[in-house]
């Protein structure tokens, strides 16, 4: 028999790649350990700025927009016109506009007919009212004075334009 010989390995063949990988190990830890140190050098000014501006702007007053009470039903005008083409549709809806409080202006007929739904028109300042008056008689869709001429309104401030 033989001897074999067999290829023993040198610890010391490769000595460059142990070193690479202890160098990069001690790198990985020192960047953590910078990253530590930043962060807990840089958080606690950018904590104390931040809370500053913040209570800063919290403390500012903002302007309070004055909010006009809504009139009361008595006070408010009513025009209403009849824009579906039904005879008396107008005068039937007056009845109850004023028996809900409301004062009518004038009661007749749109300048055309053939709107598809009723609206509740208002004119500018008047939306919360306009908006009350729609929920009393159940018409869901009210709109700034639009379609119509501010002399239809008949000095009103709000117009219901009755539609089929």
């Amino acid at each position: 028999m033989l001897p074999v010989e067999h290829a023993l390995r040198s610890p010391s063949s490769h000595p460059w790649r142990t070193i690479a990988v202890v160098a990069a190990g001690i790198a990985t830890l020192e960047l953590l350990a910078l990253v530590v140190t930043a962060t807990a050098l840089v958080a606690k000014p950018v904590a104390k700025h931040a809370r500053a501006a913040a209570a800063k702007h919290a403390s500012t007053p903002t302007a309070k927009v004055p909010v006009r009470p809504l009139l009361a039903r008595r006070l408010v005008t009513v025009t209403v016109l009849n824009g579906n083409g039904v005879a008396g549709a107008a005068a039937d809806t007056a009845s109850r506009v004023r028996a809900r409080g409301y004062k009518t202006r004038k009661v007749g007929n749109a300048p055309r007919s053939g709107y598809g739904r009723s609206v509740v028109i208002y004119r500018a300042g008047f939306r919360p009212e306009a908006l009350r008056l729609g929920r009393d008689l159940g018409i869901a869709l009210v709109s700034p004075l639009d379609g119509l001429r501010a002399s239809n309104l008949a000095g009103a401030k709000l117009a219901v334009v009755l539609g089929g």
